[in-house]
């Protein structure tokens, strides 16, 4: 009987995703915007990933990381921006119960294994400036696939335990879901049930996943620092800092949205800034990562032109 009570109060079968309200004026303006900056992402992002590929003087630790960086970006955008991009033209977007936890389950775990990234790219910056004799050796083909797949399962461990507890909540009042994904926040703010326990467990292990992966970082970038200040040539320490000024504006961008918009007691409560935040997110930052990565980064210009230059013999015949 216990059972069929609970299965009863769960009524809810599907959400109704609200979008951006207080832009509705511009919905359509928007939604131009959104889908060039959602095949931009595709294109940037997919770039990457084929030159990393088909380039052997990219397949290093570094660039596979980066590779690994531009996979992850494809998907977390396709989790949230296409279900966005109809909240623009639809007056109401429905996403099924199911479909709804699905999305936010992906949103978080794609969202946590960038994070990881993030650190063991840092941990790969701070081995080639730092350690570069023992470099080749610590940091193999071998040690770059298991950190990688690693960021993969640590994260999916995280979140999967986390989503039980949401996924076992009952949802039997309003569907109206008070954003444009099934961000957590909003979700919990609809449960029938006390969300307290739930919501101080997010807090914890979004306090110490961030705290600990910032930690791992700055540390790092001040051993870095402190090396490349140690190198006599302006030239030298200009290269060695090269390398590392696209990891630091990423990194910044990605914590300080985190930071705003999940390290806070009540996740629930959404304003406008936090949802334009969660736009910039998940639509620019996915879309400017290919070009903060790339456009100053000689080692990826010259495996271009090494590109072009072996089509153009191809097509001569030789």
């Amino acid at each position: 009987s216990a059972i069929m009570k609970e299965m009863n109060s769960s009524t809810v079968t599907e959400f109704i995703l609200l979008g951006i309200p207080f832009l509705h004026d511009f919905h359509r303006v928007f939604f131009v915007a959104g889908l060039f900056m959602y095949i931009t992402t595709i294109m940037g992002n997919g770039f990457i990933l084929v030159i990393v590929a088909i380039e052997p003087r990219l397949q290093t630790p570094m660039y596979l990381f980066l590779s690994n960086l531009a996979f992850l970006e494809i998907c977390y955008t396709t989790t949230v921006v296409p279900k966005l991009l109809q909240t623009l033209i639809e007056r109401q977007t429905t996403i099924c119960f199911v479909c709804c936890m699905v999305q936010g389950f992906f949103h978080f775990i794609l969202g946590t294994t960038e994070i990881f990234i993030l650190t063991a790219m840092a941990f790969d910056r701070y081995l080639a400036i730092c350690k570069p004799l023992q470099y080749p050796m610590i940091m193999t083909r071998h040690v770059c696939i298991q950190m990688t797949l690693a960021t993969w399962y640590s994260s999916f461990s995280i979140m999967f335990f986390q989503s039980l507890f949401v996924w076992r909540l009952p949802f039997c009042g309003s569907n109206v879901v008070d954003h444009f994904y099934c961000d957590i926040g909003p979700v919990l703010s609809l449960a029938c049930a006390d969300i307290q326990l739930i919501e101080s467990l997010g807090l914890l292990s979004s306090v110490m996943l961030v705290i600990t992966t910032l930690t791992l970082t700055v540390v790092s970038y001040i051993f870095i620092i402190t090396t490349i200040l140690r190198i006599p040539s302006a030239a030298g320490r200009k290269k060695a800092f090269s390398t590392c000024t696209s990891h630091l504006t990423v990194v910044s961008i990605l914590y300080g949205a985190i930071i705003f918009m999940y390290v806070r007691p009540n996740v629930h409560a959404l304003s406008h800034t936090s949802r334009v935040v969660a736009i910039l997110n998940t639509v620019l930052t996915p879309m400017l990562n290919p070009f903060i990565y790339t456009i100053r980064n000689l080692e990826v210009k010259e495996a271009v032109r090494s590109m072009i230059y072996k089509k153009r013999l191809l097509k001569r015949g030789f």
